[in-house]
């Protein structure tokens, strides 16, 4: 037999073997692992690993007041008619965390439908509210883009300074005490209710009556809705959306999760089991 043909199997195995080692996560022990969802069940955006609250979907016409936005920085539901979020939700842990110098970049958000009004930085000129970040941008200040991220008004509430100057920014400051210790956190900051409306033309903008936030607290980075368990700290805070308590403890403020849950009508940590929510839910911190 010639040598050309006594080669040839021989070079078509080492081919199939090196293309198996190329493709297999067999021969890759150092590669983490990729989270995937259960089957038939769509992968959640990291920001939503304990659920969406409110079920929001990115459908405008049938949901454009529970409107869905997903970006790599955080996600949220949008409530058209009244141009704030209902929600926003967010993953905290060190990697997320630098020292970009802020820029007040508020600009309106181009992501939102063509035919919907976009709120701009003048809707809230000279009305006697501050635009109240729900993502802080001091949370999303490892670089540039996603500092500026936050400055979106789909982010932005009208907030008293007292409020958002006061017991509102002591806490975005304990959750980042609690980040370098090595905490995780999974956020979610909203409003309900009405104050009034603010805006420089008919599209008005809806003064929320209360802001909350609820705040699940892990003890490492890059967990799982499994692992919050009946023992697991959560943080629940209502604050009143009115002057005169800019000098008071942000601890005043705590509530239950289900305290929130019955004033919105949202299921805050609907990933996390039934029998751990009973019990999380239910329990103010301490």
């Amino acid at each position: 037999m010639p040598l050309t043909l006594r080669w040839i199997p021989k070079t078509i195995l080492l081919l199939c073997l090196l293309l198996l080692t190329s493709s297999c996560t067999w021969f890759r022990p150092n590669q983490a692992p990729t989270p995937t969802a259960p089957l038939g069940r769509p992968r959640q955006p990291r920001h939503l690993l304990l659920g969406n609250p409110s079920k929001a979907t990115a459908d405008a016409i049938t949901n454009g007041n529970n409107y869905l936005i997903n970006r790599p920085q955080y996600s949220l539901s949008y409530n058209n008619a009244k141009r704030i979020p209902n929600w926003v939700s967010w993953e905290l842990n060190q990697s997320w965390i630098g020292d970009t110098p802020r820029k007040n970049t508020f600009r309106p958000d181009a992501e939102l439908p063509d035919n919907w009004y976009k709120v701009t930085p003048a809707d809230y000129t000279r009305t006697g509210y501050d635009r109240g970040h729900m993502v802080p941008s001091a949370d999303r200040d490892n670089n540039p883009d996603n500092q500026t991220s936050t400055f979106l008004m789909t982010n932005i509430v009208p907030q008293t300074p007292d409020n958002n100057r006061g017991p509102w920014v002591d806490l975005e400051e304990y959750c980042r005490d609690l980040v370098a210790q090595g905490k995780e956190l999974y956020i979610t900051a909203g409003t309900y209710g009405r104050k009034g409306t603010i805006g420089r033309t008919s599209q008005k903008v809806t003064v929320p009556a209360s802001i909350w936030k609820v705040i699940v607290v892990m003890n490492g980075p890059r967990r799982y809705p499994s692992d919050v368990g009946p023992r697991t700290r959560v943080i629940a805070v209502d604050m009143p959306n009115e002057p005169g308590i800019k000098d008071d403890d942000w601890q005043k403020y705590r509530v239950t999760v289900d305290q929130i849950e019955q004033k919105t009508g949202y299921d805050l940590l609907r990933r996390v089991k039934p029998e751990v929510q009973a019990r999380i839910e239910s329990r103010v911190d301490n």
